[in-house]
């Protein structure tokens, strides 16, 4: 017979708007300034100027109320803002999971990337609205603004994952996003 589970919270409703990526009831926001992005780009005097100058959000992350425990599958809408510094295209800060789960990003608006480095291979998925990027187990992430209007994404993962931060300033991505000719954009080696 199998096991009883008592879950932490009782079902509820999620209203997901896609025209305007919310989610209610709406859960803790997240903001990240330029200051917050210590470390992730490569030319460090472009972000210290733009930190201690008007320090303008990068990124914002909206979460649902499901909480990040186990057996629980949270939600989030991240909106990354259209900018570069140092030619470098906004991207969020990027992490490992440590408990090494699966994770997918569903893209609702603008052009983005989702880039994906596990410590020797790189790669990198276009994320336009209506695409599904799934994320293996052990690959670390961080999604990319390539547009010129803020690009929001829909993300899905389990409680128990985990954000590892510090995994990527120490290994970095494999590859870095440069604002291109044309509108467009190119991918470079991580330190160069």
């Amino acid at each position: 017979m199998p096991e009883f589970f008592a879950p932490p919270i009782a079902p509820f409703a999620i209203q997901f708007d896609a025209q305007t990526a919310t989610l209610s009831p709406e859960g803790p926001t997240l903001t990240r300034r330029m200051s917050d992005l210590e470390g992730l780009f490569l030319d460090h005097e472009a972000w210290a100027a733009s930190a201690a100058g008007d320090n303008p959000v990068v990124y914002t992350v909206v979460s649902s109320p499901v909480p990040e425990t186990d057996r629980e599958l949270p939600q989030s809408i991240t909106t990354i803002h259209a900018g570069a510094t140092g030619g470098e295209l906004w991207m969020t800060k990027g992490h490992q999971h440590p408990d090494h789960q699966g994770e997918i990003y569903l893209a609702l608006h603008g052009r983005g990337g989702l880039l994906m480095f596990d410590g020797e291979r790189t790669e990198w998925l276009d994320m336009l609205p209506g695409t599904i990027g799934y994320i293996p187990p052990g690959w670390a992430h961080r999604s990319v603004n390539v547009g010129d209007e803020p690009y929001s994404f829909l993300a899905v993962y389990p409680g128990v994952a985990g954000h590892d931060y510090g995994w990527v300033l120490e290994h970095g991505m494999g590859l870095r996003a440069y604002r291109g000719a044309d509108g467009g954009f190119d991918l470079r080696p991580y330190n160069g």
